[in-house]
């Protein structure tokens, strides 16, 4: 094929992209603003360690590249909750009650080393590091490119654009000013900074290696996600400002004492602590919505260029890849037309990537505060026992994380299921009591037939809720999804 796509950003979506346009034969040109990873250390602090899941994975067959980055990534089972002590007793809320389902910790520079070395397997990309887009000509195609060594600037030309370039995109940035582009990007009030649990003195995890460990304390929390080397990366998730802030703690002793009184297990564990946490920036979290996505088929935006999300359902990188399965297919559908390609992709992609913003802002809530309520942990345990008893009734979390479903049709399905429950009018002894039977009998689904515990659970939501109301309750779970 004689076309060229240029490639700005060759993070993950930038690299995913270039294999999958390589495997169809286009040509294609990658730039990057930063220099070759491959080449340097990674900037410090600034990695994230991410969850790959079900959505992720399947853009990495696509490129023939997830049995090889499954090869190193640590699978996690649940969420290992620790509450404020110094020996806490721990627990783990498993993600599902699937024991197949589990997401998987992967080092995001690893992972981008991977992808840049798969682009380069195909004779038909070439990668251009140092050079970042400032911006576009979206008339003629021309995009100006800065060197990163010389500081100087010139306009390459370019026959289609796609736009990998992050959260301060220099494509998005020239399509804000046409008129009726909307935009909006919103911070939280919250930054991150990371923290290294190192390996255990001869090899090995100081903590248990198949959970992403959480730390939870109301308006923030820490997290950590094991790594192959043994060493955890954590990361702090705080305020900038107030009284439990990046900001109150100046000194080695406030931020040792700080650990001691808040994250007292988390000490012995971090040797490294007020170094790192003196030396390691401070990141900000932004969430950005904007549209249309593209300009004809001279540019189109994917990834956290078109929708950075915040990090806390755990799907920026994995929809970030099916951004790049969906508009692969779309390019494929319209090879003589990718104006119709581009507006295909977007018009499939924004309503998704716009319930993931809303769903991932919600999950911070839920990771930081819910997840040490005794009430939230039984909910989530009445939700497995529900999708052992009713294989229709799938939860919200379990369809965002180890399904394809659309983002938007799972939390529309959540919606109704929750309106569908409301509107029984349970009491909450009622709720506990039907809640503990579906959990006693979702135990015994090993060794009894379902329909026969379905029949159980159905005498004991009668008793508790009536005949009529007990039928629509049926008719809830039982709706095929």
């Amino acid at each position: 094929m004689n076309r060229t796509f240029t490639i700005f950003g060759a993070g993950l979506a930038g690299t995913l992209m270039a294999v999958l346009l390589a495997r169809r034969g286009y040509r294609v040109e990658l730039y990057e603003r930063r220099p070759d990873p491959r080449r340097g250390p990674s900037e410090r602090g600034r990695s994230i360690n991410l969850a790959l899941s079900t959505r992720g994975i399947e853009g990495l067959k696509r490129a023939g590249l997830s049995e090889e980055v499954l090869a190193t990534a640590i699978p996690m089972r649940g969420r290992m909750i620790h509450p404020p002590t110094a020996n806490p007793t721990l627990t783990l809320l498993p993600y599902s009650r699937n024991p197949s389902h589990h997401i998987n910790s992967v080092s995001r520079s690893g992972l981008n080393i991977t992808m840049l070395n798969a682009a380069e397997r195909h004779s038909n990309v070439r990668v251009h590091f140092g050079k970042r887009c400032l911006g576009m000509n979206l008339e003629t195609g021309q995009a100006e490119v800065k060197d990163a060594a010389t500081g100087a600037t010139q306009w390459i030309e370019t026959e289609t654009v796609i736009a990998a370039d992050g959260a301060f995109s220099g494509v998005r940035s020239s399509m804000q000013v046409r008129d009726r582009f909307d935009y909006s990007q919103s911070y939280l009030e919250h930054g991150y900074k990371e923290l290294t649990i190192p390996p255990a003195p001869g090899g090995g995890w100081r903590i248990e290696k198949h959970a992403l460990h959480i730390w939870p304390r109301g308006s923030y929390m820490m997290i950590a996600l094991p790594n192959q080397d043994g060493s955890f990366t954590c990361t702090l998730f705080w305020p900038f400002e107030g009284p439990h802030s990046f900001a109150s703690l100046t000194s080695r002793e406030e931020i040792v004492g700080f650990f001691s009184e808040h994250f007292p297990d988390s000490l012995p564990l971090i040797p490294a602590l007020a170094d790192d946490f003196i030396h390691n920036p401070t990141a900000s979290l932004v969430t950005v919505r904007c549209g249309p996505w593209n300009v004809g088929g001279r540019a189109v935006l994917v990834g956290d260029a078109a929708h950075a999300v915040v990090p806390f359902y755990g799907q920026g990188m994995n929809c970030s890849f099916e951004d790049c399965a969906v508009l692969d297919d779309c390019i494929a559908s319209h090879p003589d037309d990718l104006g119709e390609a581009y507006a295909d992709y977007a018009a499939q992609r924004k309503p998704n990537t716009d319930a993931l913003a809303q769903l991932a802002l919600e999950n911070f809530v839920e990771m930081r505060d819910k997840v040490n309520d005794p009430a939230f942990v039984f909910r989530r345990r009445v939700e497995h026992a529900m999708e052992a008893l009713f294989p229709t009734y799938t939860s919200l979390y379990e369809m965002v994380t180890f399904s394809t479903i659309p983002y938007a049709e799972a939390a529309a399905r959540s919606a109704e299921a929750q309106r569908a429950v409301s509107a029984l009018g349970l009491t909450r002894e009622a709720e506990q009591r039907l809640g503990e039977c579906a959990i006693r009998l979702a135990g015994e689904a090993a060794s009894r037939p379902i329909e026969e515990l379905r029949k159980d659970l159905r005498a004991a939501a009668e008793r508790e809720l009536g005949v009529e109301r007990l039928a629509q309750l049926i008719r809830t779970l039982s709706t095929p999804r």
